[in-house]
Formats: C-alpha cells, sequence, structure tokens
C-alpha cells in the first residue's frame, strides 16, 4: 500500500493579464488568444429596467390614476418617468439578454430610450441588427 501524498495548504496560480482604466474604470485585458467570455451586465440598464416595470405595475394596479402623480410622488419629471417606463416595451428575450449582460455593447438606456418600437420584431430588427438571440 503506498502513502497518498500530502495535498499543499497554499496554490499559486500565475494568469498574465494588464488592468487599464477606460473611462474611470479599470478593466482587465486579457493577453491575445486568451479568451474570457464574461457577462457585461450593466447596471444603469438593469436598475432602468427594474423602474419601468415596477412603475407599469404601480398604473396598472391602479395605484396611480396618472403617469403625473406617479412622478410627482417618485420625486422626478413626468418626461424622464415616460421615458423610463418605455422600456418595459421590450421584447422578453431582449430584457433577457440585457439580464444576463449578453446584450450588445451599444445596447445602453440613452440608446433604448431613443429607439425603442412596439413591434417586438421590429425591436429585434432596429436593437440586434445582426446579433442572434
Amino acid at each position: 500500500m503506498t502513502r497518498a501524498s500530502r495535498t499543499p495548504d497554499t496554490v499559486t496560480l500565475h494568469v498574465p493579464f494588464r488592468v487599464i482604466k477606460r473611462g474611470g474604470r479599470k478593466e482587465m485585458v486579457l493577453p491575445p488568444g486568451a479568451s474570457h467570455e464574461r457577462p457585461r451586465v450593466d447596471n444603469t440598464l438593469v436598475k432602468a429596467l427594474a423602474r419601468a416595470f415596477r412603475w407599469k405595475r404601480m398604473l396598472e394596479s391602479g395605484e396611480f390614476a396618472t403617469i403625473t402623480e406617479l412622478a410627482a410622488r417618485e420625486g422626478i419629471a413626468p418626461p424622464y418617468l415616460t421615458r423610463v417606463l418605455r422600456l418595459s416595451l421590450l421584447a422578453p428575450d431582449i430584457v433577457e439578454l440585457i439580464l444576463d449582460g449578453r446584450q450588445p455593447r451599444e445596447m445602453t438606456v440613452e440608446a433604448l430610450r431613443e429607439r425603442i418600437r412596439v413591434d417586438w420584431d421590429e425591436q429585434r430588427a432596429v436593437l440586434l441588427e445582426a446579433q442572434e438571440l
């Protein structure tokens, strides 16, 4: 019978990467050929989506009769509330992409506020262009 070798308490792992600053944020850059497919969750976009669906629910439930009344309660301008509320019209698969961090890099809150269509097929065509769902 042979004795098993003892497992070391410490393991050292060397990962080659650089840290660069982009727009006030630090970003990890891997060497050429290295793959890292981590989701790019846009917290601003996720927060805006959450607000849109919350406000939609509040209006549909009758808790607030008008957008103006809801905006006053939230302490924001009615036009802003209306622009964010339009995010609740996004197709479910696009919402899922955003929540998973798989949306195209160009898909930001600002871009969505400008280009939301009511028809989900049109949304996919305009927002995702050549991206596959």
